[in-house]
């Protein structure tokens, strides 16, 4: 019998290039003993539901797409019960959950490994009742990525995601929050946060720490308290892309859970995509929840 593979895949994810790979990579898929079900997605939860709806009888669900379309399957497969191996083919705007894995930025590279490589056991988070893949984050830019259109991303890449911040500098809003986690508890006002497990976020490598392990049981936590003037907030930017910790200015430390709560509702992002607004968030890591498909056994996230 042959084996059974689920691809599931964002036809206008980066450029479009996956419309000019694909009789390739399930060329990949065939050759290696694959019987191929393929699922173009027209809409935001069609990966999610396609995963989370499918047979127990697959051996693998690889996907196609950026990291959007990761988190929806990743959502699928937890919310289904049933753990698969993920194989994932990078085709986003900056793809950082697969730089940080070290897969391949050639879609067909990338199909490969997914026939050949190894599964790495990886952590995931869980958001009150959702899931994301690497990185949860309120504030300042991080509703940029759901508000910029996928036609300025595929033409500018993530200097769209940074155009369409810049917009916003005039009127930073802040957020005053109770942040809770292990023995600590702070009450601050933040212009921005993020819980990642991630080496990159956004393009920007080495933003979330140093060291940084993606199967350790523990996020890499950012937290910017409220700057006082427009340069003190230049600062702490030029600080946080050059991980140059300012504890004056920002909360930086690692930790399995954390919950923050605020009295007015706060607009988060899941994986640069909406995640609702929320009073109380309660995150926590999943430890090593997901197997995902990679060419060696030390990724960078190692």
């Amino acid at each position: 019998m042959s084996k059974k593979l689920l691809f599931v895949y964002n036809p206008k994810a980066g450029k479009a290039l996956i419309r000019n790979k694909l009789a390739d990579i399930l060329d990949i898929f065939a050759r290696a003993g694959y019987e191929i079900t393929v699922v173009p997605t027209q809409k935001s939860g069609d990966a999610r539901e396609a995963v989370e709806k499918r047979t127990d009888d697959y051996e693998i669900v690889a996907c196609s797409g950026g990291d959007g379309t990761l988190d929806e399957v990743v959502t699928g497969m937890i919310r289904s019960g049933i753990r698969t191996p993920i194989g994932y083919i990078p085709a986003g705007s900056t793809n950082d959950f697969g730089g940080s894995l070290s897969l391949p930025k050639k879609m067909v590279n990338a199909a490969q490994t997914i026939v050949q490589g190894v599964n790495f056991p990886c952590d995931v988070g869980a958001f009150n009742d959702d899931i994301f893949v690497y990185i949860a984050a309120f504030g300042l830019f991080t509703d940029v990525s759901y508000e910029t259109g996928q036609d300025m991303k595929n033409i500018l890449g993530y200097i769209a995601y940074l155009l369409e911040g810049m917009k916003r500098l005039s009127s930073v809003h802040s957020f005053p929050m109770k942040v809770c986690w292990e023995e600590n508890e702070v009450e601050e006002e933040f212009i921005f946060g993020m819980i990642t497990n991630s080496v990159s976020v956004g393009g920007f490598k080495n933003i979330t720490g140093r060291n940084v392990k993606l199967d350790d049981g523990v996020f890499e936590v950012t937290l910017i308290k409220n700057p006082r003037n427009p340069v003190e907030l230049n600062n702490i930017m030029l600080a946080l892309l050059n991980r140059n910790i300012d504890s004056q200015a920002m909360y930086c430390f690692r930790t399995a859970e954390l919950s923050l709560e605020s009295e007015e509702e706060v607009a988060w992002t899941l994986d640069g995509e909406n995640g609702g607004a929320h009073k109380k968030v309660v995150i926590r890591n999943m430890y090593r929840e997901m197997e995902i498909r990679v060419g060696s056994v030390s990724p960078k996230g190692r």
